[in-house]
């Protein structure tokens, strides 16, 4: 069943990129937005634990997977 678009009303914003602002792969050209350099940090507690608890079970999985008969 196929749906029909609904009609836009007065309280929605209309599209706000014309084809002059978007680029050739369809990227807008926004100069004011900087963008900031993604800087390394320690990484906490919690998250070691639960990407060493998904390591520790896939491991599990794959082993059990192929040695069935160990577990």
């Amino acid at each position: 069943m196929s749906r029909s678009p609904q009609p836009q009303t007065e309280d929605e914003p209309e599209w706000r990129f014309g084809i002059d602002d978007v680029g050739p792969d369809g990227i807008v050209d926004d100069s004011t937005v900087e963008e900031e350099p993604i800087e390394p940090g320690s990484p906490r507690t919690e998250n070691v634990v639960f990407v060493l608890l998904g390591v520790l079970l896939a491991v599990g999985l794959i082993l059990i997977t192929v040695f069935p008969s160990a577990a």
